[in-house]
C-alpha cells in the first residue's frame, strides 16, 4: 500500500485553499512541469486539469479528474496519463490541533502500473509521496495566514 502522511503546520482550511487553488498544482505534484484548467471548476466533482510531465527529452501529457471532493477534508482525484494507465490518488486532510494531518493514499487502476502492482512499485510511490507531501507543506506554509473577517 502507497500510503503516507505528514503534519502541515496550516489549518484544514488553509490547507484546502492551496489544494483548491488549480494554478498551484503544479507546485506540490512532483514531476508537473505545468498544469491548465480543461473543464469544470476545480475541485469540484468532475473538474479536470490537463498537466504535462518531462522525462528527460519527452513530455508526456494527461488528465486529472477529481472523483470525490469533500472541502476542506477530502480530495480524489484520478490520473490519467495515457498509455501509462490511470492511478488514483486520495487526499485526506484530518484536524491535527491548529494544524492538519495530511494521508496520501495512491494506487494504480488501470494500464502498466495496474497490471504491474507491486511492493516495488509501492516502494516508488512512497518515495514520491515524500517529495509531493514536503513540496505542499512548503507551499501551504509559506502562503500569507488568512484570518477570519472582522478579527
Amino acid at each position: 500500500m502507497a500510503v503516507r502522511h505528514q503534519l502541515i503546520k496550516r489549518s484544514p482550511e488553509e490547507l484546502w485553499a492551496v489544494l483548491a487553488d488549480r494554478s498551484r498544482y503544479e507546485d506540490w505534484v512532483v514531476g508537473t512541469a505545468r498544469s491548465r484548467p480543461k473543464d469544470g471548476n476545480w475541485p469540484e466533482v468532475g473538474a479536470t486539469l490537463a498537466y504535462t510531465v518531462r522525462l528527460g527529452p519527452w513530455d508526456v501529457t494527461g488528465c486529472t479528474t477529481v472523483r470525490h471532493s469533500v472541502p476542506p477534508r477530502t480530495l480524489e482525484l484520478e490520473v490519467d496519463s495515457g498509455r501509462l494507465g490511470t492511478a488514483r490518488i486520495a487526499i485526506e486532510v484530518r484536524p491535527w490541533g491548529a494544524d492538519s494531518l495530511v494521508i496520501i493514499d495512491e494506487h494504480p487502476l488501470a494500464g502498466p502500473g495496474g497490471r504491474l502492482h507491486n511492493g516495488a512499485l509501492d516502494l516508488l510511490l512512497q518515495l514520491r509521496h515524500r517529495s509531493m507531501l514536503s513540496r505542499l507543506a512548503a507551499v501551504a506554509e509559506q502562503a500569507p495566514v488568512r484570518t477570519p473577517s472582522g478579527a
